[in-house]
């Protein structure tokens, strides 16, 4: 049971729980025993963007792959493309086909990881069983041994394809600026064609598997259309030329809260239309709409919070581009009552969706008689100067853009992540959960693993999220005596300055109800 502190009425979910990296949940009851704040916060920094300074941009795709061990292909492919873009040099067809069907593979194998092992418990075993059955054995429990061997075989055999693919399934050592490292053999080709062909019906059946636990369960179904989980905001993803998803490569595109475009716009613009805002609370930079302005923690069309992941992904396009995935996606929309679908909880069906576009995506590359093709690089003859790379990570649209010297040194390294393009929204669901779901006082387990439940949805990277502006790491520090009064608080601003905010025997009042990182 997560720690309770009576003394304010606060309720503190501290470590949360199936997500990757470090976070926690500070809820304060009000007299009444309603939530009057709830904050997501995520105390640990990584600091990736200022330590990879003065590093050679040849080895931005293996130091970014170490952010997180999770979606470590998504950050080696993103950084690849933003070497391409340094060295201004064009990949041949060969080696972009190759990149594609390594990532496809890739989303396919994360994708079953958070529907079977982090998301999905929560559905197949229930939401408010005990915790220790709310993990990767329940979930065989209830589904059956077989299927979890199903399950495990699967992903193994993506993973020993990644690996003949690109060395290493965790940390790969494929991109190369201009291309890739290795050829793909004819003979590993039919291997490859193999393992997709049992990808696509590893993800139909995982398609059947959801529709007959989850979507023909009412009681789920009516909490996937709960205001508690339902917020209107603004969507982004990237798309094909013909507006349909894409993970790989295209145009970053934003529709508004009534699902209408709002901005479509290369990778290389990114920074007209997306900026960040802090806050004294979180190591999480929040990212919103930059013409928009930073509106604070709002919805609604006046707002400039937007989302990505695969509930944003399948609201921003237009269709799939493979027919299983296409017949899916039509039948998701009809069910919810048309695009754009609000419903956080929504992102579990819009993500086995994806998986099964990504398995087809990768059976189509596995067919193409170019990936066998020798001509898979073409070497940089310019000098570096500034790169981009955008990619569809399956948490979200992932950027990284490097600044260097002559000499290809990193002079400057910006990553805006999935989960910081998604922070504003976790915020908000998290604190719209608690509220919409704890009254009188009245707070189970169980309903604190549903206040959960509204940030494993988005299946945050809070690794890959943390970083900090220019200057000091602020720090808040408060000091408590025996019987939990505040009898010093401590603040260091961005610019160094140590403030001293209280001292002996002031209280916090309810209005500053601010937890410290």
């Amino acid at each position: 049971m997560p720690e309770t502190k009576d003394l304010r009425r606060r309720i503190t979910i501290d470590p949360i729980t199936r997500l990757e990296g470090h976070g926690k949940i500070e809820i304060f009851l009000d007299e009444r025993g309603s939530v009057e704040r709830a904050f997501f916060q995520v105390p640990e920094l990584r600091g990736f963007e200022k330590f990879v300074q003065g590093r050679p941009a040849e080895e931005m795709p293996q130091i970014t792959s170490r952010i997180c061990g999770v979606c470590p292909t998504a950050h080696h492919m993103a950084s690849t493309k933003a070497l391409d873009g340094l060295y201004r040099v064009t990949p041949p067809p060969a080696a972009r086909k190759i990149r594609e069907l390594f990532y496809s593979a890739f989303v396919t194998e994360d994708h079953a990881l958070h529907v079977y092992f982090l998301g999905g418990p929560d559905f197949i075993v229930g939401p408010k069983s005990p915790a220790a059955e709310r993990n990767v054995l329940g979930v065989i429990a209830k589904v059956g041994v077989e299927v979890g061997q199903k399950v495990i075989g699967m992903r193994r055999k993506l993973r020993e394809m990644m690996t003949a693919i690109g060395g290493k399934p965790v940390h790969p050592v494929l991109g190369l600026p201009g291309g890739v490292a290795k050829h793909i053999s004819p003979s590993e080709q039919e291997k490859i064609k193999q393992v997709a062909k049992e990808a696509v019906d590893f993800a139909s059946f995982t398609l059947e598997t959801f529709n007959k636990l989850v979507l023909q369960n009412s009681e789920y179904v009516d909490l996937i259309r709960s205001d508690a989980f339902t917020h209107r905001t603004y969507y982004m993803g990237m798309v094909d030329t013909a507006n349909r998803v894409n993970f790989y490569d295209g145009s970053v595109r934003v529709v508004t809260p009534e699902g209408k475009e709002w901005k479509k716009f290369a990778a290389e613009k990114y920074l007209d239309y997306i900026a960040e805002h802090v806050e004294p609370w979180s190591y999480v930079k929040f990212a919103y709409l930059k013409p928009l302005g930073w509106k604070g923690f709002t919805e609604g069309s006046e707002s400039s919070v937007y989302c990505v992941a695969p509930l944003a992904r399948l609201n921003t396009a237009e269709g799939m581009a493979t027919p299983l995935a296409q017949e899916a996606y039509q039948q998701y929309f009809a069910a919810l009552g048309g695009k754009p679908v609000h419903h956080t909880l929504a992102n579990h069906w819009a993500r086995v969706i994806e998986l099964l576009y990504a398995a087809e995506r990768l059976k189509e590359l596995a067919e193409d008689p170019e990936i066998t093709d020798s001509q898979i690089r073409a070497l940089p003859t310019e000098a570096p100067r500034e790169g981009i790379g955008v990619v569809e990570a399956p948490r979200g649209t992932l950027i990284h853009h490097y600044q260097t010297d002559e000499k290809g040194i990193i002079q400057k390294a910006n990553m805006i992540v999935a989960t910081q393009n998604n922070a504003a929204r976790i915020a908000m669901s998290v604190e719209k959960a608690a509220k919409g779901l704890i009254s009188n006082g009245n707070v189970s387990e169980g309903i604190l693993n549903m206040v959960e439940m509204a940030f494993r949805a988005y299946d945050p990277c809070h690794g890959c999220a943390t970083h900090s502006l220019p200057g000091s790491m602020p720090l808040l520090v408060r000091v408590h005596d025996h019987r939990g009064d505040v009898q010093t608080t401590l603040r260091r601003d961005w610019d160094g300055k140590i403030i001293r905010v209280s001292g002996i025997g002031v209280r916090i009042s309810p209005e500053s109800r601010t937890p410290n990182p």
